[in-house]
């Protein structure tokens, strides 16, 4: 995600905290951009993970596997 969205959920973070509040407009706007994140932060996990390899200490290698019933 680029650090110019990140900035605008931050930007919309504060405006919601004054009194003044976020316009209708700009809630939707959050929220989008929340969900944007939320995703791209769900996908840099899953990819770690993906790449993560557990060394047992007989010195044996597995990969991670994603569990049954699991996307």
């Amino acid at each position: 995600m680029e650090q110019s969205k990140i900035d605008r959920i931050n930007q919309l973070a504060r405006k919601a905290r004054t009194p003044e509040g976020l316009t209708a407009e700009e809630t939707s706007e959050r929220d989008a951009l929340r969900r944007e994140y939320v995703d791209a932060f769900k996908a840099s996990l899953t990819a770690q993970l993906d790449n993560t390899v557990i060394q047992y200490p007989d010195g044996t290698r597995k990969r991670l596997r994603k569990r049954d019933g699991e996307s």
